[in-house]
């Protein structure tokens, strides 16, 4: 629509002109149960009604500027109590608002908005289980333009205050706390001053859980923080909510202790909502998550600890982010790379789950990584000219590379003077907006170090710098010099200061690497001598970054690379052993280790790893170097390999462990013979038996998957599985399996279903795409890739972004491996300068992932 893409320069021109003092909104959800109204015919939408009152004040007298609304219809509009013309002053997106008064306006607009299907605005689900209807908000960016007129950006802060009438016997939920509520409608209190994106509104038959929170501050006063936490009824005998109070309690304790600020905004539920498109959304008084955080089925205490991550991420963003807000998208990280941070901070300090820093070294920054070296990487602190430049820019570099900073940040400046920097940031800027410069100046005084240098190399700058060590000996063999060099990309030639530590460590006679020195030293320009370490023995492994206080990708001299190929799960460290795993990885994407040599080291040692979650990510790894990285030629056999490998490490695990429930979701994913597929058929008919290993629903659906993608199985067993688990997550892998079948037909109405049709859901796309792009099915698939550059810029503009994103990333012919795509994507590019810049960056990136893949098919092939 025309205005829908909001720039920079229009949000800093609006907020020159306006002050917003509070927004009333009220709206009427009862039309989400029963047949659509009559009225909504005309739109092909459900709609509901959406009444806002808008206060606000000038700076000058005639002015002109618009108020932001995405709604298929509009009643009324009054601007200081003259009606306006709907037809004339609303174009779809914007209600342009002329001659305004100086000082004090009042905008009333009265609205039918719809309800959303993509997890966009106010979504609406039916329950495939019950028939019940459930209804919540997500607006990150900017969609609370879908539910209510407002000034769709973060620096206009402004108190709300939520009505809402919903059908009789419905739970509804707000920022606010409840006020009234009898029969219908449901009323909140007045929020503290908050922005668009980050109010709520939560509706339907939700099971809710209460608690309370309490503590005795300071001043000797005693805070008490009304706890909630809600799920689709469906679910309530799944939900452990007394875990998730667990974490949300011991995250307020440790966040208090810190920050010395009180939590702000009252009370504090927790809801758990379906088809949600994020992990979570920090809403103040209202945190939304997505529900597969409620496990129906086994998990590992990787699920558990990433459900205690999230909520903690949340939790950090009352403060870094609600509290205090950036004044544009451009900081986007100053909320988003300080929850990723202070989640696995307080996680690793506050809670069980004591080994998060090995997942964040390990899974996190892998993230990172991959995003710091497509050609659209970016500095931390970024250049968004717009909304779609804003949508794409929660990525790796915002949140992952940004936190990684951050605990560089830590060890550079004093974890003290880093909290007691946070601690003046809150009470100087409490309800504010702030840019880059209002957290330098407070670090700069609580650390007493040059922020501005700092700043300057690793928050205004893009790229990923590579630390390797250069090892001279003595004739004792000892140590005579230990360097660390620094590379950078040619396309980002900054080359940083670094807080690192350096390990060595040696063989023991029974097989075990043990570190025996450490050395922690800055690093800067392109060699940096660590003198601590002259004159040490001759180490088998040298480790830069050890402890991971940096960010960076590592390489080995010959001598360690030559140790890990023997000795990898000898590490007695987990952090250690992780860092090595990770820069393993990032030189098999880099094409300077064989994708092959990668599974070997998978197979020979992640049968020893300890870390649960670290586990999970070599299978990931494992799986991604056998799809894309290995030579075409070798795949057969590194599948069978794999498989192998995988079926005699679920054998040897311990009856009913994590490890074996891991191992078993591995194996799955990798069968590929009649042998393979012959025991997965046994395992969930009952004739074949691995002790300890519970075949409950969800390892069903993983071991039916791969038979149907094979064609092992067909239509009529998912039929049947779905029959055993007609929930709302039966039904998505329901989708994703029959997308899966190896048919050109059934390829072909996948293809339809999401590309030519928008009947379904947010969830339901996603699970068509991926069961449509199997590895096993390439020539199926080949004739998809003219299909996908002929369609991609229409499914841009007619389909929501979000769903955009998801079929422009999710059907690029990546599994078409070869330079022939390569030149059809250039040659898509190249003839369509003018797309959309957010839809060219997305082609660029998985353009470049492409050629990446090409250069480790090669790599790999020379092995």
């Amino acid at each position: 629509m025309p205005g829908e893409n909001l720039s920079r320069d229009e949000a800093r021109e609006r907020a020159e002109l306006l002050t917003v003092d509070g927004y009333e909104v009220a709206l009427d959800l009862r039309s989400a149960v029963g047949e659509p109204a009559e009225g909504d015919g005309e739109t092909g939408a459900r709609t509901f009604r959406s009444l806002t009152t808008i206060r606000f004040r000038a700076a000058r007298a005639g002015a002109s500027t618009f108020a932001d609304l995405l709604a298929p219809a509009v009643t009324s509009v009054t601007l200081n109590g003259v009606a306006l013309d709907p037809s004339a002053v609303f174009d779809g997106s914007r209600i342009a608002l002329d001659s305004l008064a100086e000082g004090e306006n009042v905008l009333v607009v009265d609205a039918r908005c719809a309800y959303s299907r993509t997890g966009e605005g106010m979504h609406r689900f039916v329950d495939p289980e019950d028939g019940e209807v459930y209804l919540y908000t997500q607006y990150e960016p900017a969609d609370a333009r879908r539910v209510f007129a407002n000034f769709e950006q973060p620096d206009l802060k402004a108190p709300y205050r939520f009505e809402v009438t919903a059908p009789e016997g419905w739970t509804v939920r707000s920022n606010g706390a409840e006020e009234f509520h009898e029969g219908e409608v449901w009323r909140f209190a007045e929020t503290a001053p908050i922005s668009t994106y980050i109010t709520v509104v939560v509706a339907g038959p939700y099971h809710c859980v209460t608690d309370s929170y309490t503590r005795t501050l300071d001043d000797g006063s005693e805070l008490e923080i009304p706890l909630g936490a809600m799920c689709r009824k469906a679910l309530a005998r799944h939900f452990d909510a007394d875990d998730v109070f667990l974490i949300t309690k011991q995250g307020l304790d440790f966040f208090h202790d810190h920050f010395d600020y009180p939590y702000p905004f009252g009370k504090y539920d927790q809801a758990f909502v379906p088809e949600y498109n994020l992990g979570a959304m920090e809403n103040p008084g209202c945190v939304t998550f997505r529900e597969e955080y409620i496990y129906r089925s086994k998990v590992t205490s990787a699920s558990y600890e990433r459900r205690a991550n999230v909520i903690l991420h949340e939790m950090a963003h009352m403060w870094f982010g609600d509290l205090v807000t950036m004044q544009w998208w451009d900081d986007l990280w100053l909320k988003e790379s300080f929850a990723d941070f202070m989640g696995t901070f307080s996680m690793v300090e506050a809670t069980r789950f004591t080994n998060g820093w090995i997942t964040f070294a390990n899974n996190r920054k892998a993230w990172a990584y991959r995003a710091d070296q497509l050609p659209s990487t970016h500095p931390v602190t970024a250049d968004i000219r717009d909304l779609e430049d804003a949508k794409l820019n929660f990525d790796g570099i915002t949140y992952a590379k940004g936190a990684s900073v951050l605990k560089q940040l830590v060890a550079y400046a004093g974890r003290d003077a880093f909290l007691e920097g946070a601690r003046r940031y809150f009470k100087r800027h409490a309800y504010g907006n702030t840019q880059l410069g209002d957290l330098l100046s407070v670090l700069a005084e609580t650390s007493g170090r040059d922020m501005t240098a700092w700043s300057r190399s690793w928050l205004q700058t893009a790229g990923v710098n590579v630390l390797a060590p250069e090892v001279t000996y003595d004739e004792e063999g000892r140590i005579a010099e230990l360097a660390v060099t620094q590379r950078a990309a040619p396309s980002h030639p900054e080359l940083r200061p670094h807080r690192i530590a350096v390990g060595l460590y040696r063989l023991t006679p029974g097989g075990e690497l043990v570190r025996y020195a450490r050395a922690e030293t800055d690093v800067a320009g392109e060699r940096s001598t660590v003198a601590e370490l002259a004159g040490a023995e001759k180490p088998d492994l040298v480790l830069v970054n050890d402890d991971d206080l940096t960010y960076c990708k590592v390489r080995f001299d010959e001598g360690s690379l030559a140790t890990l190929r023997g000795h990898l799960g000898g590490i007695t460290d987990p952090l250690a052993r992780a860092l090595c795993w990770s820069a393993l990885w990032n030189m098999t994407r880099d094409a300077l280790l064989p994708a092959r040599d990668f599974v070997s080291l998978v197979l020979a040692f992640a049968g020893r790893e300890s870390d649960i979650g670290v586990l999970q990510m070599l299978h990931s790894w494992a799986e991604s170097a056998l799809t894309h990285y290995a030579a075409p030629a070798w795949r057969e056999e590194g599948g069978r390999l794999l498989a192998e490998g995988a079926l005699r490490e679920l054998r040897l695990a311990e009856p009913g462990s994590q490890h074996q429930l891991t191992w078993a979701r591995f194996f799955a994913s990798v069968a590929g013979s009649g042998a393979d597929f012959q025991l997965l058929v046994g395992l969930l008919d009952g004739s074949a038996v691995i002790e300890g290993l519970e075949v409950d629903q969800e390892l069903r659906w993983a071991f039916l998957s791969p038979l149907v993608a094979h064609g092992v199985a067909g239509e009529a067993a998912v039929d049947a599985e779905l029959a055993r688990d007609d929930t709302a997550s039966g039904k998505r892998h329901q989708v994703r399996c029959l997308a899966s079948r190896p048919s050109a037909e059934v390829k072909a109405q996948a293809w339809a279903a999401v590309v030519e049709s928008d009947k379904l859901s947010n969830a339901l796309v996603g699970a068509t795409i991926a069961g449509f792009g199997r590895p096993s099915q390439r020539e199926l698939l080949a004739p998809y890739t003219a299909a996908y550059f002929e369609a991609i810029e229409r499914v841009w503009d007619e389909r929501s972004i979000q769903i955009g994103m998801d079929v422009v990333k999710g059907l690029f012919p990546s599994l078409q491996d070869d330079p022939a795509t390569l030149t059809a994507t250039d040659a898509w590019l190249t003839s369509h300068p003018d797309a959309a810049p957010a839809l060219r960056r997305l082609v660029l990136e998985a353009r470049d992932d492409l050629a990446r893949v090409l250069r480790g098919q090669e790599c790999d092939a020379a092995a």
